[in-house]
This record gives C-alpha cells, structure tokens and sequence, in this order.
C-alpha cells in the first residue's frame, strides 16, 4: 500500500521553496504527495529578487481540498504558507472536516510581498485558528520568537522553553530550529513533546552548521519530510531525526542558480536512508 501525504502550501516558481520543495521532499521518501495551492510567489529579478505575492481566491483552494480529499484519505497533512485571514478560514475549515492522524504546522509568518498590516492580520488568524489544530509545529527563529513572545533566543535552555511556551497554544509537538541565527557552531533544533498522560519530553538534535547562509527551502523540506515520516506510521522523534539528516544533506549538495542564495537539494537523500 502507497504511503500518502498532503500538503497545504504555496508555490515559488524556481523550485526552492513552497509546494514545489513539498512534493519533491515526499516523492524522496516514497510517499505519494497530493496537493492544494494556496498563493503563488513570484520573485523580481528585475528588483532584487524581492516577492511578488498573488494568494489563490478562497473558493478556488477550497475546490482544490474538495477534490484532494474526495480522490484520497491521506492521514497526514502539512501546512505551509497561507498568506491571508480568508485562506486560513478555508483551511481551518478543512481541517476540522478530516480526521487527519497528523497535522504538520510550518508557521510562515510575514511574506515580504505583503502589505504590514495585512501580515499582521494572517499572523494572528494563523496563531489563533490553525496552531490550535496542529499536532506538530517546526517554526524557525524569528517565527518562534515571535509565536513565544520571547526577545532573543541564546542558548539551548532559550529553545526548550520557547517551545514550552508555543505548545500552551495547543500543539502535541514543537520542534524550534535555532537555525544559522543561533549562536555558535551546531545547527541544533529542540524537540518539546506532550505525551501521553501531560508529561512533556525534551530532545536535542545537533549537527555541525554548514555554513553561516541561510539556504532556501530547508524549512520546506525539514517539515515536509517530518510529514512523510509521520505517514509512514513512525513516531516524532524518529520522523525529526531523520528529517534533520536529510536537510543537512540537502544544504551539503545545496543548488546554485542565478539568484542570490542557494537551495537545498531534496535528490541527496532517498526514501531507504
């Protein structure tokens, strides 16, 4: 039996990040990917490569679930970006209709295409009606800063307890990435789990840092192979571990283009690793 997985997401045309990375990241770990767009980002080469953001209208994405669903019964889903309140209200709606083992939460926050105001509005639809419903959250630096309420992130006890606080919001799991910004040589996420019974366990994932760059689409692909590990029936732990291998992977054999950062490159890793 095919191993299913869907996604929630937007694209990003040159294929380092979005919908793209997603589907890639599951067809690497052989699950089957079904799809819903939910707004398209189109760079501007001609003005510093700065996003041009176009959300998909609400009954169009809530078309695109209808038939998704309608086709499969994939029991895992991942969230990407979103990009407005109305998209978010479509999507909250879908996902109390499902009973999905699993919803996978990357917390996009703030499209540098959008307006600020705007933005603002589609944080806070975001925080108050989909974390609710996550069962796993992977945000990085800034988006757990600014999820956790906390000014800085510096040490690892920093991450723990922001991700303490993010799971009050109603998540089973968080995994905060320190990310290229935390301080020193390892690139560590944190892993703050609720189990079973209200206990709450804490792991640490370190590998040495590739660099100080960021590298586009490594959010995209971490959550997303965390989704195809978790519809492969594995427990969180194990879908992180992995993920965290397959990234730092992705960024070692990261694609170079005409553009003014890199992007992780999902076919360094296959689904037997």
């Amino acid at each position: 039996m095919v191993d299913l997985a869907f996604v929630i997401a937007g694209s990003e045309a040159t294929g380092g990040a979005g919908i793209q990375v997603d589907l890639k990241t599951f067809q690497q770990m052989g699950v089957y990917g079904v799809g819903a767009l939910t707004c398209i980002v189109a760079f501007d080469p001609g003005n510093g490569w700065a996003h041009r953001f176009h959300p998909v209208e609400p009954g169009i994405i809530a078309e695109q679930i209808e038939a998704a669903l309608a086709a499969h019964e994939p029991p895992v889903v991942k969230i990407g970006m979103l990009g407005t309140p109305s998209t978010i209200e479509v999507v909250e709606k879908a996902l109390a209709g499902q009973a999905f083992r699993h919803v996978v939460v990357d917390p996009v926050l703030i499209c540098k295409g959008q307006e600020p105001g705007a933005a603002l509005d589609t944080d806070t639809a975001l925080r108050e009606r989909i974390l609710p419903l996550a069962t796993v959250v992977t945000p990085n630096n800034f988006e757990t800063r600014t999820l956790a309420g906390v000014d800085s992130l510096d040490t690892v006890a920093d991450l723990e307890e922001a991700g303490r606080l993010i799971l009050k919001s109603g998540p089973s799991a968080v995994i905060v990435k320190g990310g290229v910004d935390f301080p020193g040589p390892d690139a560590i996420d944190v892993l703050v789990q609720r189990l079973d019974g209200g206990a709450v366990d804490v792991r640490v994932f370190s590998v040495p840092k590739i660099g100080e760059e960021r590298v586009s689409g490594a959010g995209c692909t971490f959550a997303a192979a965390i989704t195809a590990g978790l519809a492969k029936g594995w427990s969180v732990p194990d879908a992180v571990a992995t993920a965290k291998k397959h990234v730092t992977e992705g960024i070692m054999a990261r694609v170079s283009a005409r553009t003014p950062f890199t992007t992780v490159w999902q076919g360094a890793f296959g689904p037997d690793q």
